[in-house]
């Protein structure tokens, strides 16, 4: 007779949850990534063709840095999209995970129609603060033209483009990476090739030069927000606009809100911490100087996706498993898929590191064709490689955290590091001791590692998971 199989061990048993566990971080976060990926390649695109086109003439990074400047603002304007995505994902996370997926695509539609309406406000508010976003960043002439009429115009997109982001949190929130990460796909083909096609020209399209990268820009987040109406309306994974549930319901309304104004608010704080940042770097030289540090910060910014984008997938995946296994009640699994995603993060960030460290000249080579921003940029991009492992640990740990619900203790932890430790040592280093972009970084890189420490230790103690939403 043939030698029966041994019954699992205790230890086996755990190594299959572990094993179980690890497969289902992955791979969730997998397409969160290529969404994230996909997502930041519209803002890389726009700086390394705003880099392509420098004019001699013009003083050093002035189109990447005013390009680079416009496109930073616009995407801290999408966070103003917090004050509902958040929300929206971990009600339909919790509703989703508690089975109830009526509940689940209700919060969906509510949300799409909160969308519309935050899309009027951000227009509303790029148009209008345009001049003033360029007088405080030190732009005038053309400079201070191409960063307003960028600004203006991107404006236009943020219309629908909200529809593609709180589309996607939706989505998120029942488990469905892959269907934004295709939309966005798509978003992202149609930025190559019209803004490409305006800025060079192509058979009777004549050039536009600088001017017809946002063009393109908008066009792509018009057609994608169109997109996810459409996908939205034809119904997936579970979710589908009905006519009954696109109108605003007080209870619904107010839930969603109650989660998502301290996102929100916690989004205004870091647009304005980021923004006082930037201003900072603006004023490590003179007019001249000061747009060469600040371009090669903004090409430096765009080469930390490397770390900063895995970290944010695998931090949505986090936030979407958390939200999932506390609406069905199990908290020690929602802590186990946390760390499990912080774990995995910090593998990808290892791999960043060493990229930054080893191939930094190689970076600022392909970005920009001026010498003098690839002189002040690639030792400060070296710099920046050691502190890759607290910023994964920081993202994956926060999102997890604010897929909880607990957008409060988020906001404080922000604001602290934001406020308290990143600006007052970026000032103190980068100008008052001269220590130039590294002293900048220096403050910022500070900033995550307490951000980091602190966050890590709250998630440890668990009190995320009694928050009621």
């Amino acid at each position: 007779m043939a030698d029966s199989l041994p019954a699992p061990t205790g230890n086996d048993s755990e190594s299959k949850t572990r094993s179980d566990v690890r497969r289902e971080v992955f791979t969730l976060a997998l397409p969160a990534l290529g969404e994230q990926f996909l997502n930041y390649c519209v803002g890389l695109f726009d700086v390394w063709l705003a880099g392509q086109v420098s004019n001699p003439s013009h003083e050093a990074g002035l189109y990447t840095t005013t390009v680079g400047i416009a496109s930073y603002v616009s995407w801290l304007a999408t966070l103003i999209f917090l004050l509902v995505g958040t929300g929206t994902t971990v009600l339909v996370a919790r509703s989703h995970g508690a089975g109830d997926f009526d509940q689940a695509n209700r919060y969906a539609c509510r949300s799409m129609t909160l969308a519309g309406f935050l899309g009027i406000l951000i227009f509303l508010l790029l148009y209008t603060l345009a001049p003033a976003y360029a007088v405080m960043q030190r732009l005038d002439g053309e400079s201070a033209r191409v960063a307003v009429d960028y600004l203006r115009t991107d404006a236009w997109g943020q219309l629908l483009y909200g529809f593609c982001l709180i589309g996607s949190a939706a989505l998120r929130g029942v488990g469905d990476m892959r269907s934004p990460m295709l939309i966005l796909g798509v978003v992202n083909v149609l930025n190559i090739i019209v803004s490409s096609t305006l800025v060079f020209g192509l058979g009777p399209i004549e050039p536009w030069g600088i001017d017809g990268i946002v063009r393109g820009t908008v066009v792509a987040r018009l057609c994608g927000g169109l997109l996810m109406l459409a996908v939205l309306a034809r119904g997936v994974s579970g979710l589908r606009l009905q006519k009954a549930l696109l109108m605003p319901h007080a209870d619904d309304v107010r839930r969603i809100l109650r989660i998502g104004a301290p996102a929100a608010l916690d989004g205004v704080l870091m647009w304005s911490g980021q923004w006082l940042f930037l201003m900072i770097i603006a004023r490590l030289g003179d007019d001249a100087a000061g747009k060469a540090y600040t371009a090669a910060h903004m090409i430096g910014m765009e080469a930390e996706a490397l770390t900063y984008l895995p970290a944010t997938a695998w931090g949505y995946a986090a936030a979407t498993l958390i939200g999932q296994s506390l609406g069905a009640g199990r908290p020690d699994r929602a802590r186990r898929l946390g760390n499990e995603a912080a774990r995995q993060a910090l593998f990808v960030a290892l791999l960043g590191a060493a990229v930054y460290l080893l191939a930094a000249d190689w970076i600022y080579a392909i970005m920009s064709k001026e010498a003098v921003v690839r002189q002040i940029g690639t030792p400060a991009l070296r710099f920046l490689s050691w502190y890759q492992i607290p910023l994964a640990l920081m993202i994956v740990y926060i999102h997890g955290i604010r897929g909880s619900g607990d957008t409060r203790s988020v906001l404080v932890l922000n604001l602290v590091g934001i406020f308290v430790v990143r600006l007052p040592l970026a000032y103190l280093l980068g100008i008052v001791c001269q220590l130039g972009l590294i002293g900048a970084w220096a403050g910022m890189c500070a900033d995550v590692t307490v951000r980091a420490i602190v966050a890590s230790i709250y998630f440890a103690r668990g009190r995320w998971a009694q928050v009621q939403v």
